[in-house]
């Protein structure tokens, strides 16, 4: 379904991503898991065709997502649902408007199509009653939900999540994993997660890819990650704060930062 070749991501002197060869599985749960900074929502926004790669290559269905026309992009991304960290709902619109919004914007429905569809999706993820609802009055793991049937309302063959979990309580937190693992297999789409929380991510998933400062340095099943004998893979499943993953990314001595000021010339004793 998608793959990725070489992929490279800086932003100025910064590498968020080095030379990531990927591939996706259709019909799968893909759980993309690291640190924060490892570079985990970068490549999320590449593969949904949001950002454009340095180098290298993301290929969705066969089609370079770096190379086709932006019509073609846009016909591409109507394949393509999104959960956003902070789902993102338009505050305007009711829960109802937020999830027939695209459904508005890009179909040529009738109404009471749109009516079905829309109390469809709602039933799935168990808030149908609530289509009056503003955001501001939901909670957190209902806003995630609404966002999550919205994402859906397109019937789309890939649904990204970026962080579908953070921020939730644990009760929530199962829900929507829960949700995503169910909806995977029972619509037979493609999801790809992104995730810091370890324990959802290896719960739902059918295939992890573990990474570290823009590298991928593991990956498999969740079984395979678990019994990883890399260290790296080992401190991040297992929180430590100690180990070969750093707490600081900086490459400067931390006292010459302190001592000169950029852009200042050294002055020479």
């Amino acid at each position: 379904m998608i793959k990725t070749h070489a992929l490279t991501k800086t932003f100025g002197e910064m590498k968020a991503l080095d030379d990531i060869n990927l591939h996706v599985r259709s019909g799968e749960v893909t759980v993309i898991m690291g640190g924060s900074g490892s570079g985990k929502t970068t490549l999320l926004r590449l593969l949904a065709g949001l950002e454009t790669p340095t180098s290298g290559s993301v290929f969705f269905a066969d089609e370079d997502l770096a190379k086709v026309s932006r019509k073609r992009l846009y016909e591409l991304r109507l394949k393509v649902g999104m959960l956003f960290q902070y789902s993102a709902l338009l505050n305007s619109l009711t829960v109802y408007e937020n999830v027939a919004f695209p459904l508005n914007e890009h179909t040529d429905l009738d109404k009471d199509v749109i009516h079905t569809i829309v109390t469809m999706k709602l039933e799935q993820v168990g808030l149908r009653g609530f289509e009056q609802m503003m955001p501001s009055q939901l909670s957190g793991g209902m806003a995630k939900r609404v966002a999550f049937a919205r994402a859906l309302a397109m019937d789309p063959q890939v649904v990204y999540f970026d962080e579908p979990t953070s921020g939730l309580d644990p009760i929530s937190a199962g829900v929507i994993s829960s949700l995503i693992h169910e909806t995977t297999v029972k619509t037979r789409m493609t999801s790809v997660v992104v995730t810091h929380d370890v324990k959802a991510g290896l719960d739902i998933a059918d295939h992890v890819i573990l990474l570290w400062q823009g590298k991928v340095i593991a990956e498999g099943k969740p079984g395979t990650i678990k019994n990883s004998d890399d260290p790296r893979v080992q401190q991040f499943i297992e929180g430590r704060p100690n180990g070969p993953i750093p707490f600081s990314r900086s490459t400067t001595a931390y006292v010459d930062d302190l001592t000169h000021k950029p852009g200042c010339v050294r002055l020479e004793e």
